[in-house]
């Protein structure tokens, strides 16, 4: 057993059973210990999207994504999708193949430090050396683990990889839950919210992270008190819960900041600023924060109490304390909610956005998982989009990069083979990574790819004329939209202008035997109201 035969050996003792990657000469012993050692290799078409398949697997497994690059510019490729489990918070293991180590450090052709650049965007970064790869690889899962979770960088040299390993796979730990929040702490939330007369919660992306998410909703009804959703937290609580107002700070913001400020006492559940800072929306209103980590928050924000700790525990306390009623009236949340979704719905006399939402809310089965881009209509789908269940709706909201969507459906289809999933981009993050459906094909993954083609980056256009800017460098094609392709390498594309053509292009596609291309060319005016309304 060499060195890449351990390597692989922890990992998939860990859990890991894919490996997102593109390879080289010097990842080949790594590549064919994977192989033989059971780790399935998915070959990707961008290094980027390998590590946004790792990431998404890592968060929907709460194991560790896996993913490998070459060198150089492989390493650099990697890093997009790196930062993305570090700011959304995956566990995720990052694997460089280098040259041997006399040679580390030179002036070598692909030769860079690693460290140096995988440094800033993972909780650690480690060079593997003989004799010390077991240890070096129980410590950095444990880090990986840990909470709050993320990426670990493995620099392995290609001699050391071949070098036999001489060393036995470790036992591994699970890695390190926070301490739970003084009992005072927790105590102290429970007097707030009785002593509040209109208090709301907002559930935010580390809550994703709950062992037992039906916390949450035990939690607002006991107190029964609204609730509101961060992007990267919506289907905590089904969404279709008499309390809820929706997602926040997406498209028609407005609407729901003035129903949070109407609150006298706002409970902040595992928010993590790092998606939206609580100074946007929350206003004048006392903050009350349950969370993993203290606020990081600006100084105008009313930080009224903290309870830091275990969010699990946490929970499980506040639904034994006693709670009273409040001021709230009758089916406020309900009324709010559907005022909310009317204004996303304005009159529009070509195929907008929010019908196509429509159609693909209908289509896609209660269960089913939607993964989508970052880009005007990441705004409107995060508004209008009703999600039933954790895990539902796959987007990067803390990184927010562009070029997200397309991998992640692969790894969640990877990750759930019995559940439907749906992929929906807009065209500039389709151009991105377009190349990705051709190893949806390879896999054989049923997956409707929606691209809304509006010929614009249009969130990027939306925010030019909100400031008074001319409209410049953000049209994506010259002339008007083009006949729809028959296919993008060898995947079938269906060109589709109205809801019912669309409607009936995703039911081809979920009954199909591969991924298919679905080409909605929507008008895209109503962004310009409902966007950064």
């Amino acid at each position: 057993m060499n060195n890449a035969d351990l390597l692989i050996r922890i990992l998939r003792d860990a859990g890991v059973t894919h490996a997102f990657g593109i390879p080289s000469g010097n990842v080949l012993p790594l590549l064919e210990a994977a192989r033989a050692g059971g780790i399935e290799f998915v070959l990707m078409a961008h290094e980027g999207s390998a590590a946004f398949a790792a990431e998404v697997t890592g968060r929907l497994t709460g194991r560790p994504g896996f993913c490998l690059a070459t060198m150089g510019p492989g390493a650099t490729n990697l890093t997009t999708g790196v930062g993305c489990a570090y700011l959304d918070r995956s566990p995720l293991v990052a694997v460089t193949c280098n040259v041997p180590t006399h040679q580390l450090g030179r002036r070598v052709q692909m030769v860079i430090d690693h460290h140096a650049l995988f440094r800033p965007i993972t909780k650690a970064t480690y060079p593997l050396r003989g004799g010390r790869v077991a240890a070096a690889l129980r410590e950095a899962l444990t880090v990986a683990l840990s909470e709050p979770p993320g990426p670990i960088h493995l620099d392995l040299p290609e001699d050391v990889s071949l070098a036999d390993a001489g060393e036995a796979a470790p036992p591994l730990s699970d890695g390190v839950r926070l301490p739970s929040a003084p009992d005072a702490d927790v105590e102290r939330v429970g007097q707030m919210l009785r002593a509040a007369r209109r208090p709301m919660a907002v559930i935010g992306a580390s809550a994703r992270r709950l062992r037992n998410p039906a916390l949450l909703r035990a939690f607002v009804d006991h107190h029964q008190i609204p609730f509101a959703s961060t992007t990267m937290a919506k289907g905590m609580i089904d969404e279709d819960h008499p309390l809820s107002i929706g997602c926040i700070e997406r498209a028609r913001r407005q609407l729901q900041r003035q129903f949070l400020r109407s609150a006298d006492l706002i409970v902040g559940l595992g928010y993590d600023s790092a998606e939206v800072e609580y100074e946007q929306w929350i206003g004048s209103v006392p903050l009350v924060s349950v969370d993993v980590e203290r606020v990081d928050a600006d100084s105008s924000v009313v930080i009224a109490h903290e309870a830091v700790g275990d969010l699990d525990e946490a929970l499980e306390r506040l639904v034994r304390q006693p709670a009273r009623p409040n001021d709230w009236p009758p089916h406020t949340a309900v009324r709010h909610r559907e005022r909310f979704q009317a204004a996303l719905r304005p009159a529009s006399s070509g195929f907008a956005p929010h019908q196509a939402i429509d159609v693909a809310r209908r289509v896609l089965p209660r269960e089913g998982i939607l993964a989508f881009d970052v880009g005007a209509h990441t705004h409107q789908i995060a508004s209008q989009w009703t999600a039933h269940a954790p895990g539902q709706c796959l987007v990067t909201n803390n990184w927010s990069s562009m070029g997200f969507g397309i991998p992640a459906a692969i790894a969640a289809k990877l990750a759930r083979p019995d559940v439907p999933v749906l992929c929906i981009v807009g065209d500039g993050c389709f151009q991105m990574t377009c190349g990705e459906v051709a190893v949806a094909e390879r896999l054989g993954l049923t997956l409707p790819i929606v691209v809304f083609d509006d010929g614009w980056l249009s969130l990027i256009e939306v925010k030019q004329i909100k400031k008074g800017l001319p409209v410049h460098g953000t049209k994506l094609r010259r002339g008007e939209a083009r006949p729809t392709p028959s296919h993008y390498f060898g995947v079938p594309c269906i060109g589709v202008r109205t809801a019912a053509e669309l409607e009936h292009a995703l039911e081809q596609a979920f009954a199909a035997n591969g991924p298919t291309v679905i080409e909605a060319c929507i008008d895209a005016a109503e962004y310009k109201e409902t966007v950064y309304d």
